[in-house]
């Protein structure tokens, strides 16, 4: 396995990591990439086959994981009942329960509500140049997935601060301000789903929460702590990255004439500049990943943008193709971690960028946009714009 030196903190890959993607991937399907001291799957099939790979999971052997220091004790320990931290049979029981809220069908259903809040929030943009983000990409999903859920929309400013700050919690070189904050945030998440909680056991509701707390897999019920943990999960990234992917989006179609928002195109949209572009695994075995042996108990990184952009998979990686077919781009992960709100968030994207070029058809941007320092998320500070 051969070297990769990047600091993720470096500005220019920050703004566009992928030339350091490309020039890694020509290292092999597996390098050493210094900034995380741990290999790194960069080719499509090795991000592929890691995370399609039972051998790997994302709960650390005993005695590997991250230090748990006392002042993110309450920040962890929603990780420690989440979903996405967790393997079969804990992981199979919660899933399956949560996918009763993102069956095609139901999903589906949703469309002409999504399409609604939509135009509502189009129909409160300001005059004058503004921020999307604020003032589309960050109301819309975060809507969505409250009405979802069943919670009231008098706090989704709450849940978006309460988000953004146990979500920093995952970029790199997070420092003590950032766990302070997470650990403030959650703790308050915490208060308002219990107050939530108890008020849908009184009284139940046509919601998620009240399915939740009702439901039953094989006599297993979810104990207090995996349904607040599967809520916060549920609304953290049940927005954070289809604001980032409608930011992302809005940056590459404003420019070009004006096209029908196709499923096709959210493909492309997609596989082009994703939102999240690193997931981990821990390796239960020694593993072998086309000729490079990954021992047991090594923590492999698996970068999905690099993977979308393999040109072995896709032709010309490096252009954004309105008209490409659809391939098989690994924004939303693989295997049994795949996420579970994908068609929800296609939908979503799909039904907003309709509604708002449609409804702004001489949308322009303002002002250059610039990317957040919060690899290995990727998305914009703002996107100031002009209708």
């Amino acid at each position: 396995m051969r070297a990769f030196s990047q600091s993720v903190t470096d500005p220019a890959f920050v703004q566009n990591p992928y030339p350091a993607y490309d020039r890694a991937r020509s290292l092999g399907d597996l390098v050493q990439w210094d900034a995380y001291a741990m290999p790194a799957a960069m080719s499509h099939r090795a991000v592929r086959f890691l995370l399609t790979n039972r051998k790997l999971g994302r709960t650390a052997p005993d005695g590997l994981g991250p230090s748990r220091p006392d002042h993110i004790r309450t920040w962890q320990s929603v990780e420690d009942h989440s979903m996405l931290e967790l393997e079969p049979p804990t992981h199979t029981r919660l899933r399956r329960l949560v996918l009763q809220a993102f069956t095609g069908k139901r999903v589906a259903a949703m469309a002409d509500d999504i399409a609604a809040t939509a135009h509502q929030v189009i129909d409160r943009f300001p005059s004058g140049p503004f921020d999307l983000l604020d003032a589309f990409a960050r109301p819309l999903p975060v809507t969505v997935i409250a009405n979802l859920l069943g919670v009231p929309l008098d706090r989704t400013d709450d849940l978006l601060r309460w988000s953004n700050a146990m979500v920093a919690m995952y970029q790199s070189g997070r420092d003590r301000s950032v766990e302070d904050a997470a650990e403030r945030a959650t703790a308050d998440f915490i208060a308002y789903l219990d107050d939530i909680i108890a008020h849908r056991r009184r009284t139940p509701g046509p919601d998620l929460i009240t399915e939740l707390i009702a439901a039953e897999e094989q006599g297993d019920r979810l104990t207090g702590a995996e349904l607040t943990s599967t809520l916060i999960l549920l609304l953290n990234a049940g927005h954070e990255a289809t604001v980032h992917t409608l930011g992302n989006a809005v940056q590459i179609l404003a420019p070009m004439d004006r096209m029908p928002i196709t499923d096709p195109l959210v493909e492309e949209l997609l596989r082009f500049d994703p939102p999240l572009h690193i997931f981990t695994r821990w390796a239960y075995d020694d593993i072998d990943c086309f000729g490079t042996m990954i021992p047991r108990h090594t923590q492999v990184a698996c970068v999905l943008a690099a993977a979308n952009r393999d040109p072995a998979v896709f032709d010309d990686p490096n252009k954004f193709d309105p008209t490409r077919a659809p391939g098989p781009h690994q924004s939303f992960g693989a295997g049994i971690h795949f996420c579970v709100g994908a068609p929800l968030a296609r939908l979503e994207i799909k039904l907003g960028l309709q509604a708002l070029f449609d409804r702004c058809p001489g949308l322009a941007i303002a002002e250059p946009a610039h990317y957040g320092d919060t690899y290995h998320f990727h998305g914009l500070t703002r996107l100031m714009v002009q209708t």
